[in-house]
């Protein structure tokens, strides 16, 4: 069974793997520290807002304090998380959507992300395009000599979109030189410890300072049309209820090297 299936099978509503259960696991296996001193400029690429402060908000706001420049790719506005809402039409959604991303990158000290506008839901279909885009990125925001980590979801997360966007990012750094690290969202939910699904050797962990995690907090809760439901109709149910905003919100994070 590959990973988008093992996603697809299990719903946010079975609460998939708890973090009670990573935790012991996590704590007791060894795991290389970030060694973010060798990067001279982060560039970050979400499928979605919100999926680059769950994975790696506490890493981008430790770079930004530290004066390393981060650039925040939004690839869609996130318009299908909710498709059959009674209260939201998908563009409100997105506007909102939107407005919760720059109030919420604003915290952790980065700008505004570049919105490249693809279609939630589809990123896999725009694939090519999505290189090439990285690539212009990449080629705009980096200098000659820099030391860029690339960092974007991971390619076997589960999610159609997450999986297609770190793809594209594999691409474009293969195509430009720069560092591709890729950052696990939805694993967390459906793998469990010492799964063979999940390349655990290429597995680094940072520990933030408490007052980063903090402002990581404070950013997440920008993100009230995930973490909340839309109404009381089961239809706006929240896409980021507390069981998982619990594997993503720990006092580390952890990408792929």
């Amino acid at each position: 069974m590959d990973n988008r299936t093992r996603f697809r099978e299990k719903p946010i509503s079975t609460r998939g793997t708890p973090e009670d259960e990573w935790q012991p696991w996590l704590a007791s296996t060894p795991f290389l520290p970030v060694p973010l001193t060798e990067c001279d400029r982060l560039v970050v690429v979400a499928p979605h807002p919100d999926d680059e402060v769950l994975g790696v908000g506490a890493l981008m706001a430790t770079a930004a304090a530290a004066g390393t420049p981060v650039v925040v790719v939004a690839v869609t506005d996130g318009a299908a998380s909710h498709p059959d809402s009674p209260t939201l039409s998908p563009d409100a959604l997105a506007a909102a959507r939107i407005a919760e991303s720059n109030r919420s990158t604003a915290l952790l000290g980065v700008g505004e992300p570049l919105r490249l506008g693809l279609r939630d839901g589809g990123v896999r279909a725009h694939e090519h395009e999505l290189t090439t885009r990285l690539v212009d990125v990449l080629t705009a925001t980096s200098g000659e000599g820099e030391r860029v980590w690339v960092l974007a979801t991971w390619r076997g997360d589960g999610h159609p979109d997450h999986e297609a966007t770190g793809r594209a990012a594999a691409e474009a750094c293969s195509m430009t030189g720069h560092r591709l690290i890729e950052y696990p969202v939805w694993m967390w939910h459906w793998a469990r410890p010492a799964d063979p699904a999940v390349p655990w050797d290429r597995m680094r962990v940072l520990t933030p300072a408490a007052e980063i995690l903090a402002r990581k907090r404070r950013a997440v809760d920008e993100f009230r049309t995930q973490i909340l439901p839309l109404s009381e109709d089961p239809r706006d149910a929240a896409i980021v209820p507390p069981w998982v905003l619990a594997r993503l919100m720990r006092t580390t994070e952890w990408v792929l090297w």
